[in-house]
């Protein structure tokens, strides 16, 4: 037989080389990687889908696997049944899924290693959250695409209404590559990506605020967060888990017990490890082993002599055995069918684009049913409104066609609402009957305009993933199961600081510096001061305060942004350096200033950050809400035009205010008359400003204390607030000081009481520090006592506040119920400071009003 021009001769090179490729491609989407939107490989969609079909959901009954697997190999997956079955088994499993998409009734295995029971014994049916992630499917919201004899359609992507790829996790082996993604918790992810829809420019720092690390079914305890940090940055990372354990005490004997395992760790052959070790005396001091475990969960008992140390036989067992693990990830999944290696927000970001498609094709799809609806109804509404024309083309038609073609052409219908017409039933035509057509007309067009408004209008539709993302996390969220703890092998950049009190001082040119708090030293009333900062010609010192290396910084702009920082982040200077450029260490706009300061250890849940601003606005807001700032700053409030941020506090949400103006008015009234507003919001009136008026300072309050006021001229007074009487918001206040030429207007306020002092500073940067209880207490309406003796043209440009009770933390309140490490701006010093001592452990607070010169 001639073969001629039938054989094509290849070199073997090229065929074995595009063979492999395409074998490698076809492993790598078709097999081994999961999808980036729904977190799964084709296998489990393929499983998920099939049950679906079956209608398999949570309220009814159980079916056997073995027929669950057959329909899979029979209409989506024509490969090995244990493959299938054996993906379809761990789904099931509590141990190995964070939160299990399969219900499993039979011997599904254990974390001892079992199988699960043949498949012929056991049934399953979907868990109740596997509905989320076929959700909707029937809508439109996916791809299908033939299956491999083109006889069905299956999905490309399930809806996936949770961020599965995170939650579950990942594991496969493709060619070339591998993924190894960890679980997590479900609450934390949903609120990652709730993080990421209100701010598209998140930084990985931020959502690790929210996500905190994996949290695998199992337990454990996760050692560090470097590994964390790594994998959530680069998409690659090793983390270290932990056994957790309980060390118990019996009669002189001590005892080991283990309760939670690192997460894909083996207890049987844990338990046989440990025995060998023991037998290979690799390991002293144990007596005992046993595995105690039941339906309550896991107890591994590990009994010791009466002579060994529990510790030492701990750190052997966790060095020896898979006590501690080490969970290498690798963060690789498919995008657009292609493997790539994703960060933590990658991640999010792409989950959060399949979602916004969903929810555009659900809308566009109930669009087109709604307005196919309403175009059936208008058909009708003129069918009722000719009624009689109608019945006479019908009765004169031959056929059901030829009763269409007519009123077709004589109410110029369609052909839907002309079949619509003839199929109508005589009791339509009731007056009942025809309202109830109206009725529904009227609210499919409500409906109609509501999905246009959903696909013309992003926001709007990422307010509705926002509330579903939200239902599901309050629906199906827990606790999490591993904890995180400082890994003792290694430290952190803040474990190699050593905590210390230290003075901060910023420049109004924006110089700033850290320096150990003992650099000052305590000086009598009246004194002259020593050099404490050397600054350029024509600055001056706009901020001091005392907080500690590990505390944080927010930094507020006349602008309304804000920033952080670690204490240490600060750099260290001399006593007499001008310090280091503020805006070589935070991105200031060249027309932005700093406003107010705020130390803090932690961002209390319970706690507010209340924003008083210049022309009199208040703003309350959830202190959480400011956790996350990224580098480049985050808008803390949304500022008028003509409006400047001068002060900030934190608050218990149960406070008093007290606002004091230049021209010497204030109001005190219940910060519950400000209700809690978003991170963004304007604020509402504190007062109302007389003209040529504005508000120097904002004061946390109790009837108890003492407000101190001190005026430009360098006079001031003590006066108790319970004769500020309690006003609601938004009142013109009361007199709290007689402004005249001789004082000058007020530069600050502050509350205080005896033991606390006072630094003053003047425009010629001269520094004095007074003790309270030397200033006269008066009432309201008076001028008060000399302060300060200033040179001619001098005056007081700053005040700083030092609190007697030397506490830093900020969730707690001082005993004169001002909330600890609170900084508020008080004003500015020009020329430098000249040293006044401050002790450690002090809360300076500084209130800026150099809007004053300005404007007089």
């Amino acid at each position: 037989m001639n073969n001629q021009g039938k054989i094509k001769p290849i070199d073997i090179r090229y065929e074995m080389k595009k063979s492999y490729i395409d074998y490698a491609m076809s492993v790598i989407v078709s097999r081994a990687l999961p999808d980036v939107r729904d977190g799964l490989k084709p296998v489990h969609r393929r499983i998920l889908f099939s049950m679906h079909e079956l209608g398999l959901t949570p309220e009814k009954g159980f079916r056997k696997c073995a027929r669950i697997v057959g329909d899979v190999l029979g209409k989506y997956h024509p490969h090995g049944d244990t493959a299938v079955y054996g993906a379809l088994v761990r789904m099931a499993q509590d141990f190995s899924q964070r939160c299990t998409l399969v219900e499993g009734h039979g011997n599904f295995g254990s974390v001892d290693g079992d199988g699960a029971a043949a498949m012929r014994y056991t049934e399953a049916k979907m868990s109740k959250i596997t509905t989320q992630m076929l959700r909707d499917i029937n809508k439109d919201t996916v791809d299908f695409v033939p299956n491999f004899d083109g006889e069905e359609k299956e999905p490309s992507v399930l809806p996936s209404r949770f961020p599965n790829l995170l939650v579950n996790g990942s594991t496969g082996i493709a060619v070339g590559m591998a993924t190894n993604i960890p679980p997590h918790n479900l609450i934390e992810v949903i609120d990652g990506v709730l993080m990421v829809i209100e701010d598209s420019e998140v930084t990985i720092s931020d959502l690790m605020t929210k996500i905190k690390g994996p949290d695998f079914p199992t337990g454990g305890i996760i050692l560090g967060r470097a590994g964390i940090k790594s994998a959530y940055e680069t998409g690659r990372g090793r983390i270290l888990v932990r056994a957790k354990t309980d060390i118990e005490e019996n009669k002189g004997r001590n005892t080991i017990i283990v309760t939670e395992l690192p997460y894909q760790v083996n207890k049987a052959k844990l338990i046989e490890g440990i025995a060998d070790l023991v037998k290979d005396k690799k390991i002293d001091g144990i007596s005992d082993l046993r595995d105690e475990s039941d339906r309550e969960g896991m107890r591994i008992v590990i009994e010791l002599k009466r002579d060994a140390n529990p510790n030492i036989v701990l750190n052997r067992l966790f060095k020896h055995t898979r006590m501690q693990d080490t969970f290498g990830v690798i963060m690789i999944a498919l995008v657009n069918n292609e493997p790539l290696t994703l960060n933590l927000k990658q991640i999010l970001v792409y989950y959060l684009e399949h979602q916004k498609d969903v929810i555009r094709r659900r809308t566009q799809f109930d669009l087109d049913k709604a307005l196919a609806r309403a175009h059936i109804l208008e058909g009708l509404k003129i069918a009722l409104d000719h009624i009689d024309e109608v019945i006479r083309l019908i009765r004169a038609s031959k056929t059901i066609s030829e009763a269409k073609e007519s009123l077709m052409s004589s109410f110029d219908l369609s052909e839907k609402q002309a079949t619509a017409i003839v199929e109508m039933r005589l009791g339509r035509l009731t007056g009942l009957e025809r309202g109830k057509i109206e009725d529904e007309y009227n609210e499919l067009m409500k409906t109609v305009n509501y999905l246009k408004g959903i696909l013309a209008d992003e926001l709007v539709l990422l307010n509705i993933i926002r509330d579903e993302l939200i239902e599901v996390r309050n629906k199906y969220g827990d606790t999490r199961r591993s904890s995180i703890e400082k890994n003792p092998y290694s430290l952190d950049e803040e474990d190699l600081i050593q905590e210390q009190d230290i003075v901060i001082t910023l420049t109004h040119a924006g110089y700033i510096k850290r320096l150990p708090a003992d650099t000052y030293s305590s000086q009598k009333r009246g004194g002259r001061g020593i050099q404490g900062v050397t600054t350029k010609e024509d600055d001056f010192v706009e901020h001091i305060f005392i907080t500690t290396t590990h505390n944080n910084i927010l930094f507020f702009t006349n602008k309304g942004k804000s920033f952080k920082l670690k204490a240490y982040e600060i750099p260290e200077g001399g006593r007499t350096a001008k310090g280091t450029n503020l805006i070589n260490i935070i991105p200031l706009a060249s027309d932005e200033k700093i406003q107010a300061v705020i130390c803090l250890k932690e961002f209390a849940q319970d706690n507010y950050l209340v924003m008083g601003t210049k022309n009199g606005l208040i703003k309350k807001t959830s202190l959480d809400k400011y956790s996350a700032i990224r580098k480049n700053g985050l808008n803390a409030i949304n500022l008028r035009e003509d409006d400047e941020l001068i002060g900030a506090a934190i608050t218990n949400g149960d406070s008093e205010m007290l606002f004091v103006t230049r021209n010497g008015y204030s109001i005190r009234f219940s910060e519950k008359d400000v209700r809690g507003m978003g991170r963004t919001a304007t604020g509402v009136k504190s007062l109302t400003l007389r003209e040529e008026d504005i508000v120097v300072s904002m004061n946390i309050v109790t009837p108890e204390e003492e407000l101190l006021v001190i005026s430009e001229n360098g006079f001031g007074k003590r006066t108790l607030v319970s004769e500020y009487s309690l006003q609601h918001r938004g009142g013109k206040g009361v007199i709290t000081y007689k402004v005249s030429a001789k004082t000058g207007k007020l530069v600050g306020a502050r509350i205080v009481k005896d033991g606390d002092e006072m630094i003053l500073i003047n425009s010629n940067g001269i520094v004095i520090r007074l003790n309270v209880a030397g200033i006269s207490t008066t009432s309201r309406n008076t001028m008060g006592v000399t302060l300060m003796k200033n040179g001619e043209g001098d005056n007081i440009v700053a005040i700083a506040k030092i609190n007697s009770s030397d506490v830093i933390d900020t969730d707690e309140e001082s005993s004169d119920g001002e909330t600890n490490s609170e900084v508020v701006q008080e004003n500015s010093a020009q020329d430098g400071i000249k040293e006044a001592s401050v002790n450690e452990n002090q809360d300076i607070d500084v209130v800026d009003n150099t809007t004053d010169k300005t404007e007089e």
